[in-house]
C-alpha cells in the first residue's frame, strides 16, 4: 500500500520565520507530500509558490488563512480534512508585531486576537487531524514564562482547565489594557510579555488533555522559542545585525519535526531542543 502524502501547514508564511519554515520543510519532507504557505497576501503567496517550486521533492500549496478571522481556522481545517484526510504537521507562526512607539491601549485589540486568540483556534481546529507521527507547534517566545509575570498574576495562566479559561484570561488582560488599569497595577508594561505568556499556556492546556494519547502515537504538542533573529520586526527594536537568519533559526524548529518526540518536550516551551521552564526556578 503506497504511502500517505504527509501534509504540513505554516501560518504567516509569506515572510521571515514562516517562510524559512516552508522552504525548510519542503527541503525535509518526500515526493508527494504537500506543504501549505498560508497567510493574508493572496499575490505573495502566489510569488512564494513560484519561487519554491523546485526547492524540494515536496510541493508547496498557497492557501489564504486570515488568523484574526474567527471562522478562518476551523474552515481551513475542514477542507484539509475534506482533501487529505488529517494533517501532520502545523507551525502556528503569524504574528502581529509591535514597534516602540505604538500606543498599547490603541493596538492590543488586533494585537490579542492574532498572536493569541487565533493561537487557541488552531490549536482548537487542527488538534483533532493530527495523525500518527504529527506536530502542531506554536511559535512562541522565551518570554513566555511565568518568570516574567508578578506572582500575583500567575493564576490568570497556570493549570487552566480549558482553552475557553485561557482566552478568558486574555480578555482580562486585553481589556485592562485598553482602559489602561494595566498600566497601574502588576501587569508589564510591554505587551510581548502577557501575550507570550498566554501562547504557552494555551499549549500546556491542551497538551495535558492530549498527553497520554499522543505520546505512544509519536505526537508532539509544544511551543518554540526560536530565539532572537534577524528580521524587519526585531530591527526596530535592538540591533540584530548579528543574529541568526530566519533559515538558521528555523533549523532547532525543523528538527522538532524529524527526530522522535521526546517526552520531556511534550507540551513545554523549547528552545534550541532544551526545555524552558514554565515556572520560576529557585
Amino acid at each position: 500500500m503506497a504511502k500517505a502524502p504527509r501534509i504540513a501547514l505554516v501560518t504567516g508564511a509569506t515572510q521571515g520565520l514562516g517562510l524559512a519554515l516552508v522552504k525548510g520543510l519542503a527541503q525535509q519532507l518526500e515526493e508527494g507530500d504537500i506543504v501549505y504557505a498560508t497567510g493574508r497576501d493572496g499575490i505573495r503567496l502566489k510569488e512564494i509558490t513560484a519561487e519554491l517550486a523546485a526547492v524540494g521533492p515536496a510541493e508547496v500549496r498557497d492557501e489564504l488563512f486570515d488568523v484574526s478571522d474567527p471562522d478562518r481556522a476551523q474552515q481551513l481545517a475542514d477542507t484539509l480534512a475534506e482533501r487529505h484526510g488529517g494533517v501532520d504537521i502545523v507551525f502556528n507562526n503569524a504574528v502581529m508585531g509591535v514597534a516602540p512607539g505604538d500606543d498599547a491601549s490603541a493596538i492590543v485589540g488586533a494585537y490579542a486576537q492574532v498572536n493569541n486568540f487565533a493561537t487557541t483556534r488552531v490549536l482548537r481546529a487542527f488538534g483533532p487531524l493530527l495523525r500518527d507521527g504529527g506536530r502542531l507547534i506554536v511559535v512562541a517566545s522565551s518570554l513566555g514564562t511565568l518568570s516574567y509575570l508578578a506572582p500575583v498574576l500567575h493564576g490568570r495562566f497556570d493549570n487552566l482547565a480549558t482553552l475557553d479559561d485561557v482566552d478568558t484570561s486574555v480578555a482580562a488582560w486585553r481589556d485592562a489594557v485598553q482602559d489602561g488599569s494595566a498600566f497601574g497595577g502588576p501587569w508589564p508594561a510591554f505587551v510581548n510579555i502577557p501575550s507570550k505568556i498566554a501562547q504557552v499556556a494555551a499549549v500546556r492546556t491542551l497538551a495535558a488533555h492530549r498527553r497520554e494519547d499522543d505520546l505512544p502515537r509519536d505526537i508532539l504538542v509544544a511551543s518554540v522559542c526560536p530565539g532572537m533573529m534577524n528580521t524587519r520586526t526585531s530591527q526596530v527594536w535592538w540591533d540584530v545585525s548579528d543574529a541568526p537568519t530566519p533559515d538558521q533559526a528555523a533549523v532547532a524548529l525543523l528538527n522538532l519535526v524529524k527526530q522522535p518526540v521526546q517526552p520531556e518536550q511534550y507540551g513545554e516551551l523549547v528552545r534550541d531542543g532544551q526545555v524552558v521552564p514554565w515556572r520560576p526556578t529557585a
